[in-house]
């Protein structure tokens, strides 16, 4: 365990070289925090830091820089959340208030993300899997087709077309929705299998071809694979942090690119709190050189999807935590208000 005043050297370092990008050395630190004791004595717990891999030498410089291992107990131990103050929380949310539907919300949150932390911002859809179904709608298209239309509780609307295997009337498909709705509206999609496996059963036996290939279609939408959709923005921001990457940028941007990679970098959506992982802990090897910031977004205390942002290991961690806890509250209150 390290003493309270290491851990106090151990901020000031982390603090001092996430705002001047140079290495920090310990009579920087004694002129510029009030740490009580001696240059000499600030020396000797920077040795011991470097000895227990919390700092470490770069070859080019005599002052000190975090490890994964520094940043690591910094968020774990030292960080606070920044609070957002009153005018960039009201910006928050006139920003995201203007949006239209879900397309225009995730767009919204990615770019405000992306501003506020100068970072990569990534949001993922709300799940259908973890949502609840507000209405289903059976609209007419041709005599032996028609469009099924369903809307979640987050404001996500999937349509399909639906060819049936005959011709179907405008009054079986109004009680078809109307039964339809009364026993999912409301329910989790996840319930919805077992909620409607028997309503063929209602119907003549010349419209349950037609009401069972309805049902298929609606299900089918709980297993397709490219409902898990993501939006990212501000990769530009990333060129801003050159000298952060050891090698070269091009494996980040690379892993970026691959959908798979950044679900798992975000996790599971049923964890709601601000998860942080940094450097090596991201097993994507391109991504080793990053941290990731993120948490979980949803209506009524319940996640239903992540957002946060990627940026260099060098990055304000109270700051970065506290806009993505923030911007996460509004998307969730607008989710429950649409």
């Amino acid at each position: 365990m390290l003493s309270e005043r290491r851990l106090q050297v151990l901020r000031a370092i982390v603090q001092d070289y996430v705002g001047t990008e140079e290495p920090v050395g310990s009579k920087a630190l004694t002129e510029r925090h009030n740490l009580g004791v001696s240059p000499a004595t600030v020396r000797n717990d920077m040795a011991a830091l470097e000895d227990e891999g919390f700092i470490a030498q770069p070859h080019t410089s005599a002052g000190r820089i975090p490890t994964d291992k520094g940043y690591r107990l910094f968020v774990d131990k030292l960080a606070g959340v920044k609070p957002m103050t009153a005018p960039e929380r009201r910006a928050i949310q006139n920003f995201l208030e203007g949006a239209v539907d879900l397309d225009d919300v995730v767009a919204r949150t990615v770019r405000l993300l992306a501003q506020l932390t100068r970072q990569v911002a990534v949001v993922q859809y709300p799940s259908l899997t973890r949502s609840t179904v507000r209405h289903v709608e059976l609209l007419p298209m041709a005599p032996a087709r028609a469009m099924l239309v369903l809307i979640t509780d987050t404001g996500r609307v999937e349509q399909r077309m639906v060819d049936c295997p005959a011709p179907v009337g405008e009054a079986t498909l109004a009680d078809l929705r109307a039964r339809l709705n009364s026993r999912v509206a409301g329910r989790r999609f996840a319930d919805v299998p077992s909620l409607v496996e028997d309503l063929p059963e209602g119907f003549d036996p010349e419209e349950r071809g037609t009401v069972s290939t309805v049902l298929s279609t609606l299900l089918e939408t709980l297993v397709e694979e490219n409902e898990e959709r993501l939006m990212i923005g501000g990769t530009a921001n990333l060129t801003r942090f050159g000298h952060d990457f050891p090698l070269v940028i091009r494996p980040v941007l690379e892993a970026l690119e691959e959908q798979v990679v950044l679900l798992k970098l975000l996790g599971e959506a049923k964890d709601p709190g601000v998860t942080v992982r940094i450097g090596h802990e991201n097993a994507h090897e391109g991504l080793n050189s990053t941290s990731v910031v993120s948490v979980g977004y949803g209506s009524g205390g319940e996640a239903v999807a992540k957002l946060g942002v990627v940026g260099p290991t060098r990055m304000d961690y109270p700051g970065t935590m506290g806009a993505v806890r923030a911007v996460a509250r509004y998307v969730g209150q607008i989710l429950a208000e649409s």
